[in-house]
């Protein structure tokens, strides 16, 4: 049941800022995980402060530097379909398109998309667990089939974002504001790892706002893709998915980003996958050698281990099939 609360539908993002202030206040994009979060009881709220109305957050434009501005309030449909999107960042629109189901993609928006809280379900239950402040993941001893294998310390949710793997891999950046002013935070840096505070998903302090996300200009030789594998086929988050942005020279690549989701509880940047392929063309070989390499260090829980193979096959398909587009 969701509990009582006081709404203020802001005017502006310094009266959002001032509103966002109070204690128990919480942020309203597209709602559609604040609702959810309030209905399982993750935390208690005592107002929403509502930026829906601030046209400054939204929209996709080209930046003087070649690269895009994506307004935080943008919803994740117009993302998926925006034609400069596509051109220049397919796998950003292909993740934006795999996000939960159509009515949800039309209703969430880019900033509420890469700052969701986890589905893990004890923290979304009636467990006081470690990322509630508890002293327990029950995710340990319990069912993880849907839990993380790499990165866990302690916490073993998965980010539950498509977005924001496609994101790092592309090396966006995050525009913040505050009342103490404005920031930008690679996006690289902006999740929260368990290992360093298992009770934060994001870098935002509770009165600062997701105002755009901005990408770079894509490097001559460019590609990007995004894969994801799910139980079903819509509404629904990925066991398994990998984001590309390499760049190839001729037939080789030339560097690039790999970056794995439904596999830790940030997204997850495989390096080892990165140190494989650098220089090299990709065929088989190197794509069976760079996918052992992604789970060299996995450590899956007691159910889990099914997603071992299954992101072994992901990455071989998706590296084997951007090397030939």
């Amino acid at each position: 049941m969701i509990p009582r609360f006081t709404y203020v539908r802001a005017t502006s993002l310094d009266e959002a800022m001032t509103q966002l202030s109070s204690d128990g206040a919480r942020v309203y994009a597209g709602g559609s995980d604040l609702l959810g979060c309030l209905r399982d009881e993750v935390f208690e709220c005592g107002k929403v402060v509502s930026i829906a109305g601030l046209t400054e957050l939204k929209g996709i434009t080209r930046t003087r530097e070649g690269g895009v501005r994506i307004g935080a309030l943008t919803k994740v449909a117009e993302v998926a379909r925006n034609p400069l999107v596509q051109e220049l960042y397919p796998g950003l629109s292909q993740a934006a398109s795999e996000v939960a189901s159509p009515q949800l993609r039309n209703q969430g928006t880019i900033g509420g998309n890469i700052c969701q809280k986890p589905r893990c379900w004890y923290y979304r239950g009636e467990f006081h667990c470690l990322r509630k402040g508890g002293n327990t993941c029950y995710a340990l001893a319990g069912e993880s089939q849907y839990h993380c294998i790499l990165g866990g310390h302690g916490c073993y949710i998965v980010h539950p974002s498509d977005t924001a793997p496609a994101l790092v891999a592309l090396d966006a950046a995050v525009h913040i504001a505050g009342p103490r002013g404005r920031r930008t935070v690679p996006i690289d840096a902006f999740h929260v790892a368990p290992r360093d505070n298992a009770q934060r998903e994001t870098v935002l302090e509770t009165n600062e706002i997701v105002t755009e996300i901005i990408l770079p200009q894509p490097a001559s030789g460019q590609r990007s893709s995004y894969r994801k594998v799910r139980a079903r086929g819509a509404w629904d988050f990925a066991l398994a998915g990998v984001a590309l942005a390499l760049r190839f020279d001729a037939d080789r690549v030339d560097g690039g980003r790999v970056v794995l989701s439904g596999a830790a509880p940030v997204p997850w940047r495989s390096q080892e996958v990165e140190r494989v392929i650098a220089g090299r063309r990709i065929d088989a070989a190197v794509a069976a050698e760079a996918a052992e390499a992604a789970v060299s260090n996995a450590m899956p829980l007691k159910r889990n281990g099914y997603k071992i193979p299954l992101f072994k096959g992901v990455i071989e398909e998706e590296l084997l099939k951007i090397a030939q587009v």
